[in-house]
């Protein structure tokens, strides 16, 4: 064994020369002592001036990278490896003035990387070399340039690309990048002009491009070289930009994706058409294997097969590669493999797939009940592997318990975790691939099952349970007798906490919902308790998650307002495409009237909370209804037909394919149905609103523009509503600071306590803020 330590140099000054000109190159920083010990013999060995070192993966050798001795004229970097088992140190490279990206193959026999001999610290073009190492040689080889042959002209190496070894050593990937011309040095900055111009036809809108800039500056294109020989072959460019190693290298080709031809209409459909490529690595000669698929295309781990999910048809499909036969291989499958709950205006999402078993001959795939072992040739009918999903209402779903593993082997034991979907409970189940009774149960708990791991040599467990009122770790020797290591919930007993309850009730339009009502660990049935009503989509399925007591980012912390004497209720929502608004309205008032019938609900002193989604839904509710007594909407869209021309300013997305294909719901563009958009939107319903209102909407906020908030506040605050905005300064659409999270959590508090509670209330609630008087007070107490 080997322990590595670095001793710290204080920072070295700046080389010039005589002149004060720069040193050619760019000198790294001289470096440190690295120590390394050998924890057997206790034997050190001190290398100095290291300015970076890297293992591989093994542990056989390792690379050491210096930087240059300030005290020394003549000294220069260099990169050497050393070699652990032999105790030898061999030169691998000097005199460069940049060397990065370097990689070993498995074994350690072979070294690549990226380095810059030539040009001057401040030149405004720099062209970096591929550099090849095999033990035994005296030192690297410059295994690519521009220059290569199979480089295309106008490309060099990438200095961002991190080269790789195939899994077997016989193939080097690295990138390639564009040459990007020099910047001009004789513009004048005040004598040119700052704009972006946004064009029509342009694959992404301005914004996006903006935001992509980095990566577009970084991008590079995957290559590949056979080690020791001084040839290219360039497998990626613009038609073909996303690539996939096959095999861990090892396979005679890759797998290429590329949205190009699809990329503006994915602004409003959600997601982009892919078409995919197979990429002979010896020749870079193509194959189409589909094209303008609203999907994701993966290989098969040995790379008999590419795989991927058609959303229009609800199957799966494989190609195969040695003949280009093109299969549906879930056409026997009785059960639906996409989402059945779907509520959006788009194609349903595919539950996914589990992993491949061993020589490609199997496919563990997901349906909404079960998991099916599926022939990827199509050439026997698909088998349901946990077989009693359906039948027993539960949602399964297999547990990885290692991360490095690629595929199942025939005779691996699995275990799968499986969710009631009617009492939410959770389920353990074992099952070998290659049986065929049963799987066999382990236990049911009302709590949930995470972060299972698993020892790589022993029979034993460690996993995490949880529910409202604890989340502690058990271990476990062969999955019987789950042992408690952990007791945090120690720390909550001084505390009054909190109980959870499934409840179901009867919506307006007839159907059944379900939500989470969260109780005080004291409650009293013959108390009177207000009640907040928090909700976003559905999350009744997480009824035995753990939450933590904690300074809010946008919506009410569950425990520490149920800590302090109220209910509050989560319901699910369902939707109707058109109709987001009113789903939110058959389901949240349904239930606040179903919950209003129990003796221990204040129905007088209920409020509603939410955040994103959920405060566009509490903005809605409001112009609907006046039975809340209070009402908290964070970052809520207003007016969904300014909002749907807007973007998203984190990703620069327009938000055109929220409203016509997923979460807003409408369905339609808006010169299609412009009564809707009118409808669903608060602003223009402002006038009905009757109940108080607390608005956060933060300037820097790169989801919902801030702008909506401000539409609404403006609009009540014409009307003469009651209406306050909280307006958090840089923060985004989640709030990130500590001080910004406590103040809003005691804002919260302090409004729902005033009209909930009856307390008084305090300064900003009456008068506001100044702005004179920003930084000196921020309206918190209470006037006498």
């Amino acid at each position: 064994a080997k322990e590595i330590s670095k001793k710290a140099q204080k920072d070295e000054p700046e080389l010039k020369d005589a002149e004060d000109d720069d040193k050619p190159g760019n000198a790294k920083s001289a470096g440190s002592d690295l120590v390394l010990k050998n924890l057997s013999t206790g034997v050190n060995k001190t290398f100095q001036f290291i300015a970076d070192y890297y293992f591989d993966k093994q542990g056989n050798t390792l690379l050491l990278e210096t930087g240059k001795n300030s005290k020394d004229s003549l000294s220069k970097p260099y990169i050497v490896i050393h070699h652990l088992l032999s105790n030898k140190t061999d030169t691998v490279l000097t005199s460069f003035n940049d060397a990065k990206n370097f990689v070993a193959d498995e074994n350690g026999s072979q070294w690549a990387f990226v380095a810059e001999r030539d040009s001057a610290e401040k030149s405004l073009q720099k062209f970096y070399k591929l550099w090849y190492y095999k033990n035994g040689n005296d030192s690297a080889k410059l295994q690519a340039d521009k220059l290569t042959r199979g480089v295309r002209t106008g490309f060099t190496i990438s200095e961002n690309a991190s080269p790789r070894f195939s899994k077997d050593g016989q193939k080097l990937f690295f990138g390639v990048a564009p040459i990007q011309p020099p910047n001009d040095t004789t513009l004048v900055d005040f004598e040119t002009a700052r704009l972006d111009i946004w064009h029509y036809n342009d694959d992404y809108i301005q914004p996006q491009q903006l935001k992509q800039l980095p990566q577009e500056l970084k991008r590079s294109f995957m290559a590949v070289t056979v080690p020791g020989k001084q040839e290219v072959v360039q497998l990626a460019d613009w038609e073909a930009e996303n690539i996939t190693l096959v095999d861990e290298g090892n396979a005679d080709w890759v797998l290429a994706q590329s949205t190009k031809g699809n990329r503006v209409t994915a602004s409003w459909e959600g997601r982009p058409r892919s078409t995919a490529y197979i990429i002979d690595t010896k020749t870079g000669k193509r194959k189409v294997v589909q094209q303008n698929q609203l999907t994701a295309y993966q290989p098969s781990p040995k790379g008999k097969f590419v795989l991927w999910y058609n959303p229009e048809v609800k199957h799966y499909f494989t190609y195969h590669v040695a003949s280009g036969a093109i299969k549906n291989i879930t056409k026997t499958i009785n059960q639906p493999l996409y989402n059945i709950e779907n509520d959006v205006p788009d194609f349903p999402r595919q539950m996914g797939i589990v992993d491949w078993t061993d020589h490609d001959d199997a496919v563990l795939i997901k349906t909404f009940y079960d998991i099916w072992k599926v022939d990827p040739g199509a050439s026997k009918p698909a088998v349901n592997f946990s077989q009693i999903g359906k039948t027993k209402n539960l949602q399964f779903n297999v547990i990885s318990l290692d991360d490095e593993k690629r595929f199942l082997k025939t005779d691996d034991d699995l275990l799968m975790v499986a969710q009631n979907l009617g009492d939410k409970s959770w389920n353990l189940f074992t099952k070998k691939l290659n049986g065929d009774a049963a799987p066999q149960h382990i236990v049911t708990q009302n709590k949930s099952f995470t972060n299972v791991l698993k020892a790589k040599d022993a029979d034993a467990y460690l996993m995490q349970f949880s529910d409202i009122q604890s989340s502690e770790l058990f271990t476990c020797k062969g999955l019987q007798a789950f042992t408690q290591i952990t007791n945090i919930a120690a720390q909550q007993q001084p505390y009054n906490w909190l109980t959870t309850e499934l409840v179901r009730w009867k919506m307006f339009d007839g159907k059944m919902s379900e939500g989470i009502l969260y109780k005080p660990e004291d409650f009293d049935p013959n108390k009177k308790y207000p009640v907040i009503f928090y909700f976003y989509e559905k999350n009744a399925d997480g009824i035995y998650s753990y939450k933590l007591p904690a300074p809010s980012a946008s919506t009410i912390n569950i425990p520490y307002f149920v800590s302090n004497g109220y209910l509050v209720f989560d319901p699910n929502i369902y939707y109707k495409t058109g109709q987001p608004g009113e789903s939110a309205y058959n389901s949240v008032v349904s239930a606040a009237k179903y919950l209003s019938k129990f003796p221990w609900v204040d129905s007088a002193h209920m409020g509603i909370q939410g955040q994103s989604w959920g405060g566009y839904q509490v903005a809605y509710l409001v112009t609907r209804t006046n039975m809340f007594k209070a009402a908290g909407a964070g970052a809520p869209v207003s007016n969904m037909t300014s909002a749907y021309g807007g973007i998203r300013w984190t990703t620069g997305l327009v938000r055109q394919f929220q409203y016509e294909k997923t979460q807003s719901r409408i369905g339609a563009t808006l010169w299609q149905r412009p009564d809707l958009y009118l409808k669903n939107s608060p602003l223009f319903a402002a006038d009905k609103i009757n109940t108080p209102l607390l608005i956060m909407h933060n300037d820097a906020d790169g989801a919902v523009p801030w702008y909506q908030g401000i539409e609404l506040f403006s609009a009540m605050r014409r009307l003469g509503k009651k209406a306050w905005l909280l307006q958090y300064n840089g923060e985004d659409h989640n709030l990130v600071a500590r001080r910004n999270k406590k103040d809003l959590s005691i804002r919260l508090s302090q409004f729902f306590d005033h009209y909930l509670k009856g307390a008084k209330a305090p300064t900003w609630l009456l008068h506001g803020v100044p702005a004179i008087d920003k930084g000196r007070s921020w309206g918190l107490e209470v006037p006498e």
